[in-house]
């Protein structure tokens, strides 16, 4: 099982750390462009930009210290926050009526209850 913490916890880094950046870098304007990313209208482009920081820092905490040995407790705490954020993200698409983009969101938001559980769970598969 740790190996598929391992490839699930590299999967969602992966997928956040290029989500956040495109928050980040890309102007709200032409991020609204992209299919799914209407919402970003719905709020302001310095809220918007928070939220791709803490993908990114989020998606630092999923490798960076399994990686480096280093505090590997910020691993599920850093799934937990990423989950928080799906939840979120859940609820504004699901508010938007745009339930594709929901199975997309609840599936991110599984993997990232797989990771938490994986850590914190009662038999861990971390070893």
């Amino acid at each position: 099982m740790n190996i598929a913490l391992w490839v699930i916890g590299g999967l969602l880094a992966a997928v956040f750390l290029l989500t956040g950046s495109s928050k980040v870098f890309v102007p709200r304007e032409e991020l609204a462009k992209s299919p799914g990313e209407g919402w970003v209208l719905d709020f302001s482009a310095g809220f918007v930009k928070f939220l791709g920081v803490l993908e990114i820092l989020g998606a630092a905490g999923l490798s960076l210290p399994r990686l480096l040995g280093i505090a590997p407790v910020l691993v599920p705490l850093a799934a937990v926050g990423l989950g928080l954020i799906m939840t979120g993200a859940v609820i504004v698409m699901f508010r938007r009526r745009e339930y594709r983009h929901v199975l997309v969101d609840v599936t991110y938001l599984l993997l990232a209850v797989f990771v938490v559980a994986g850590h914190f769970g009662r038999e861990s598969f971390t070893g």
